[in-house]
């Protein structure tokens, strides 16, 4: 039987959470947040998303992100997917899936659930017991123009126009 459509508002932000196969890791080394970070950009610029706030763990990903058309969300998915496991397969040299299933997505539908989930995104890595300064995060800033700041171990996690005056 096929895989039902997903349901996607375009212009809606969706927070959207992908994990690890047995939750296990899906981030190794700096290279794999800084490959998946890549191929995240890249992505969204091609079938047309922004992406609002966001946080690497070592075994899953969330993103709070604005899909502009119906399937934006779905390829920008797809395309990290495709890029990012056939290289964390070629790096470390096994096979199979990387992601526990298909990603999670859950529309945002007011500015109040909007600021909550973008602090419940920045507080995540406090949640699983490991202090801010020793997480591997990158940051993006300015996600609309696809200009980028240097990659930091620990930065804000909250990226916004409001943010660059």
């Amino acid at each position: 039987m096929a895989r039902l459509s997903r349901y996607c508002l375009p212009d809606y932000p969706q927070h959207v959470i992908q994990r690890g196969n047995n939750r296990n890791s899906i981030f190794v080394t700096a290279e794999d947040y800084l490959r998946y970070r890549d191929c995240l950009m890249d992505a969204m610029r091609r079938y047309a998303a922004d992406l609002h706030a966001y946080v690497f763990m070592t075994n899953h990903v969330h993103l709070l992100m604005t899909p502009r058309h119906p399937d934006s969300l779905a390829r920008v998915l797809q395309s990290v997917g495709r890029r990012y496991v056939r290289y964390f397969n070629d790096t470390y040299r096994r096979t199979g899936t990387l992601w526990e299933g298909r990603y999670r997505a859950t529309v945002i539908d007011s500015a109040l659930y909007f600021l909550a989930c973008c602090r419940y995104i920045e507080l995540n890595p406090g949640r699983h017991g490991s202090p801010p300064a020793r997480l591997s995060m990158v940051k993006l800033s300015r996600p609309r123009t696809g200009r980028r700041r240097s990659v930091a171990r620990r930065t804000s996690l909250l990226c916004g126009p409001w943010q660059h005056g």
